[in-house]
């Protein structure tokens, strides 16, 4: 399988580098069989001004992923005044303390990890009415420094998540160590969601993400190859 880590050389600008990930997106879905529609792209701007995310927008892009909650309330809602039908992601980890402020600002959490996360989630949603996406954070590679729940605990975390908080998860998400072939990690996230009757699957980074649309992705989240290096 192919991984796409020569698209981030090629980036010239964010328009040119969305153009490049939407074609690549394309070629991975034709190979997988798969309608483009059922991919979604979560561009993800975090560390970028709104300067910078402006003409992504302008080109067509509806779906941001960001990392804090902090960074997200500085720069989105005067770019969600303006484009009020953009959506956006949390995609890092979340403390308990800031699930009102998650789920005031988001349209999926992508990081639910923990028990008292889960408590503090389902409190807001009632309080709010508000209901964001909710994916369930799976630790694959059982790495010590990530956040996550072991693949073993899945599907205790999910029964507890559904019969003790009352909430309603959406997917998972995983993130694959950084040394060692994605697939396998991707195959097990689709594994644990199948069998839990969940039908989103946050899988695939710039690198990886037409290995993640093979093994069923529904929600890639790409950030250099459309914006570049880091600020």
């Amino acid at each position: 399988m192919v991984r796409y880590s020569h698209i981030m050389a090629e980036i010239a600008a964010p328009t040119s580098g969305l153009e490049t990930v939407r074609t690549e997106i394309t070629r991975a879905c034709r190979d997988a069989g798969r309608d483009v529609a059922s991919v979604e792209l979560v561009a993800v701007s975090k560390t970028f001004a709104a300067e910078d995310i402006e003409p992504v927008i302008a080109a067509g892009q509806r779906v941001f992923g960001e990392n804090r909650v902090q960074e997200a309330k500085g720069k989105w809602p005067v770019l969600q005044a303006t484009h009020p039908d953009v959506k956006l992601h949390l995609i890092g980890p979340l403390q308990s303390n800031k699930a009102k402020e998650a789920v005031t600002l988001f349209d999926a959490i992508h990081s639910v990890d923990r028990a008292s996360l889960c408590d503090a989630l389902s409190k807001e949603i009632a309080k709010q009415g508000r209901t964001p996406l909710l994916f369930a954070q799976i630790n694959t590679g059982a790495e010590p420094q990530k956040a996550g729940v072991l693949p073993q605990d899945a599907d205790a975390f999910l029964s507890a998540c559904r019969e003790t908080y009352g909430l309603t998860m959406s997917g998972l998400m995983c993130i694959p160590p950084a040394n060692e072939a994605p697939g396998p990690h991707f195959a097990l996230t689709a594994k644990i969601a199948k069998r839990n009757g969940l039908k989103l699957l946050s899988m695939g980074m710039s690198a990886d993400f037409a290995v993640a649309i093979q093994l069923g992705a529904t929600h890639i989240r790409v950030g250099s190859a459309i914006f570049g290096g880091r600020h």
